[in-house]
C-alpha cells in the first residue's frame, strides 16, 4: 500500500487543496475500486489515516482510498465561502482519475463518512445515485434542515448562516429526507447506517431510518453501544467495508 498525501490547484475552489490517498499494490491488469471517505465537522483530510486503521482495512480489499478536505462546508456550495458540492461532485473524481489508477465503473465506487461526512456520503449518494455501488454513514448528521431550525448554538448559527444564509434546507436538495421522498428507491445505491446508542446524533439517524422505511428504501442500519468518538468509528469502519465489497 501506499499513502500519499496529494496538494494540487482547484478550480472549483479557486485555491490549492489536499487529499490523502491510500493505493493498493499492484495485483494485475484492473484498477482497483474505489471509495470516498468524508470527514466530519471539525476534521481534516488526514483525519481517518491518523485515527483508524484505514490503511490496514483497505490492504486487505485492495482498495483505494480517496480522503479530500472540505473543511467546515456541509459538503454544500457555501453561501458566502466556496463551492465545496461542486469540487467534490464534479471535480475531485475527475482529479482522482487523473492522478491515480483507479476504477470508473460504478460498481466499483463507494462512498462513506462519518458525522457532517455522514450527511455528506448520502447526500452524493442520493442526489447521484448513478455513481455508486453503496454509500454509509457512521454516526451521521444526517437531519440538517432540524439543525437549521433548531440547533441555537451560537456556533452552530454562525456555521449554518455562513454555508446557507437565507436558504431553506427543508425540502431542498441539502434535505436528506427530502431526498429520499423524491427518489427512485430502485435507482439509489445500497445504503449502511451506524449509530451509537450515546451518539448526540442519536435521534437524527433514527429520523433518517424512519424516512428511509415510510420511502420504501431498503436501509441497512444498526444501533449499538458507542459515542460519537473515534472508537466506535474505527471499530464500524471493517464492518462497513465487509458489507460493500462482498464479505458478508
Amino acid at each position: 500500500m501506499a499513502l500519499i498525501r496529494c496538494d494540487f490547484d482547484s478550480e472549483a475552489l479557486e485555491l490549492r487543496t489536499s487529499m490523502t490517498v491510500i493505493l493498493p499494490d499492484r495485483d494485475g491488469d484492473a484498477p482497483p475500486p474505489v471509495l470516498y471517505l468524508l470527514h466530519g465537522l471539525t476534521d481534516d483530510h488526514s483525519a481517518w489515516s491518523r485515527f483508524t486503521s484505514v490503511e490496514r482495512y483497505a490492504a486487505e480489499y485492495g482498495l483505494a482510498v480517496i480522503m479530500p478536505q472540505v473543511h467546515r462546508s456541509f459538503y454544500a456550495n457555501e453561501a458566502y465561502g466556496m463551492r465545496f458540492w461542486d469540487f467534490l461532485s464534479a471535480e475531485l473524481p475527475e482529479k482522482a482519475k487523473q492522478f491515480f489508477r483507479i476504477s470508473g465503473r460504478r460498481e466499483d465506487t463507494y462512498v462513506a463518512g462519518l458525522s457532517m461526512g455522514g450527511y455528506g456520503a448520502m447526500k452524493w449518494a442520493l442526489r447521484e445515485p448513478e455513481r455508486f455501488a453503496a454509500a454509509a454513514t457512521l454516526s451521521g448528521a444526517l437531519d440538517l434542515a432540524y439543525i437549521q431550525e433548531h440547533d441555537l448554538r451560537p456556533h452552530m448559527r454562525a456555521l449554518v448562516g455562513r454555508v446557507f444564509a437565507d436558504r431553506v434546507v427543508a425540502g431542498s436538495d441539502e434535505d436528506l429526507l427530502h431526498l429520499l421522498r423524491v427518489g427512485d428507491p430502485h435507482r439509489m445505491p445500497r445504503l449502511m447506517l451506524r449509530c451509537g446508542t450515546e451518539d448526540h446524533l442519536l435521534a437524527q439517524n433514527r429520523r433518517f431510518t424512519a424516512a428511509c422505511r415510510a420511502n420504501g428504501v431498503e436501509l441497512n442500519s444498526v444501533f449499538g453501544p458507542g459515542e460519537h468518538a473515534w472508537p466506535y468509528w474505527d471499530a464500524q469502519l471493517p464492518v462497513v467495508l465487509d458489507w460493500m465489497l462482498g464479505k458478508n
